[in-house]
């Protein structure tokens, strides 16, 4: 099976390979493209997206594979900038050398990819968004602003008497479109937005940013940053002193960004999400155990946005099965018969949405403590 080389604890090897080296074209697999970040503020994210895939696409093999074929993963470097990773993957799917898409790889990558290649092969899209995806062919498992981010805030508002909310994004459609999202929130629950502030990716130096926040006189920030910029972000918060005035909610902060972050830098921090490593559900402790004997106990942390890649590679697997074809059209029309049992509880899809339970946890240390469900 085309798999990244490992290198525990570090990152999938990004080095160019041929479109279809070891890839089967005979028919006799079902060959899905893994478009995950290797590089980037989002390559933290690539080592864990891979292995929760893998063993996904182990245990649909184990349970007789799709439409009776073995499913294959391709792997994508989806940090790679977003023409670059939709030509690649237009040219897999016109090779004939795979016959879906899966993975978490940012808003921007989704929209350049998407016109390309959804109303080709199932698309499946395993990262939380902004919303309002409607491309034929693209299927969502993770959070939306309206589930996710807008009972946050309300119930935030309530029990800690958040007025004024200051936020801070990368410059690129997600933390955008959900910022749109959190002016309204917060003009419902009685708030308001006092200042914005968006920043490239890869931003190393965010003293001005902090300088803003300082003056806005809020006491909350809605952090909508990426990755390693988030993990700069939180260190420089703490730096600041702002830790002791301010709380921080983020609806991309999971557990690897946590551990990165630092105890130090998790004071006052919340992220809200589907799935944390720290649920006590049934399905969530026997994921973790095949996790652990799949790939032993020095493999990446589990965390929300590994685990959607899991989740990635069941929906798929699910479309194909109830549809009884690879066509999209068909796929398409089965779509809101589908569901499925994974870590995050049985899911049934909806307008070409999981619909699913949402959290709230705070940052204990290194640790998310679930505090309520939304």
């Amino acid at each position: 099976m085309p798999r990244f080389d490992r290198q525990f604890p570090g990152s999938p090897d990004p080095s160019p390979r041929g479109l279809a080296d070891g890839v089967d074209l005979s028919g006799e697999t079902v060959n899905v493209a893994l478009v995950v970040p290797m590089r980037g503020p989002s390559g933290m994210f690539g080592p864990a997206c891979e292995l929760c895939a893998e063993l996904a696409t182990d245990e649909v093999n184990r349970a007789g594979g799709v439409l009776g074929r073995e499913l294959h993963l391709v792997p994508v470097d989806g940090g790679a900038p977003p023409d670059r990773v939709a030509a690649e993957v237009e040219a897999l799917v016109s090779l004939g050398a795979v016959q879906g898409v899966t993975g978490w790889h940012i808003s921007s990558v989704r929209q350049a990819l998407a016109p390309r290649v959804a109303h080709r092969v199932p698309y499946v899209y395993t990262a939380l968004y902004e919303g309002g995806e409607r491309t034929d062919g693209v299927f969502m498992t993770s959070e939306t602003p309206l589930d996710q981010l807008s009972p946050a805030m309300r119930l935030l508002g309530r029990e800690r008497g958040l007025r004024r909310w200051f936020v801070v994004g990368n410059d690129y459609v997600w933390p955008r479109g959900t910022a749109r999202a959190a002016r309204r929130y917060a003009a419902e629950c009685g708030a308001v937005i006092c200042g914005e502030s968006y920043l490239p990716l890869g931003t190393q130096d965010f003293g001005e940013v902090l300088r803003h926040i300082e003056r806005s006189e809020g006491d909350a920030v809605l952090m909508l940053l990426v990755g390693s910029d988030a993990v700069r972000f939180n260190r420089a918060f703490a730096r600041s002193g702002l830790d002791q005035r301010c709380l921080r909610l983020s609806t991309l902060m999971d557990e690897s960004m946590l551990l990165a972050s630092g105890p130090s830098a998790t004071n006052g921090l919340y992220s809200t999400a589907g799935f944390f490593a720290s649920l006590t559900t049934s399905e969530n402790l026997d994921f973790h155990g095949r996790y652990a004997r799949r790939f032993g106990v020095d493999a990446p942390p589990l965390g929300s946005l590994g685990e959607s890649c899991y989740e990635g590679v069941l929906l798929l697997a699910a479309l194909i099965e109830q549809a009884g074809t690879l066509d999209v059209r068909t796929i398409v029309g089965h779509a809101d018969t589908v569901s499925y049992e994974g870590p995050r509880g049985l899911l049934r899809m909806r307008r070409r949405h999981m619909r699913q339970r949402i959290y709230l946890a705070e940052a204990q240390g290194l640790e998310f403590d679930v505090v309520a469900q939304l």
